[in-house]
C-alpha cells in the first residue's frame, strides 16, 4: 500500500515539475525537441518520454512562452528549434522563485524534530 501511495505522489510531483524543467532546460539555449528530452532524461527522478515532452512544448508555445523556428537538417527531416520568449522568461522567473520558496520551506520542515 505504501508503494502505491508513493508511486502516485511521485508521478504527480514529476508532472508538476516538467514545465519548470523544460523551460529551464531551454532558457539561454536554442534546442530542438530531442535535445530537450535528452537533457531532461539526465534527471533520474523525472522519468520522461518524448510522448510526454512534445505536448508540453506545444502548449508552452501556444501560451507564448516558447518561440519556434524550423530548420533543415543534414541528418534527416527539418527540426523545430525552441527558444524561451520574453514572456516565457518572465513566467520562468516567477516559477523559479516559487520553486525556491517551496524548496526552502520544505527543507525547513524536514529539520524539525
Amino acid at each position: 500500500m505504501d508503494d502505491k501511495f508513493f508511486d502516485n505522489w511521485s508521478t504527480q510531483l514529476r508532472k508538476g515539475m516538467l514545465e519548470l524543467c523544460i523551460l529551464n532546460a531551454i532558457d539561454g539555449s536554442r534546442l530542438y525537441g530531442y535535445d530537450i528530452v535528452r537533457r531532461l532524461r539526465e534527471i533520474d527522478a523525472l522519468v520522461v518520454s518524448e510522448g510526454t515532452v512534445y505536448p508540453i512544448l506545444s502548449r508552452l508555445r501556444r501560451e507564448g512562452f516558447l518561440e519556434t523556428t524550423l530548420e533543415e537538417s543534414a541528418e534527416g527531416p527539418a527540426r523545430k528549434y525552441y527558444t524561451v520568449s520574453a514572456k516565457g522568461r518572465a513566467i520562468l522567473t516567477r516559477m523559479n522563485d516559487c520553486w525556491t520558496k517551496m524548496k526552502t520551506g520544505t527543507d525547513k520542515l524536514k529539520r524539525k524534530e
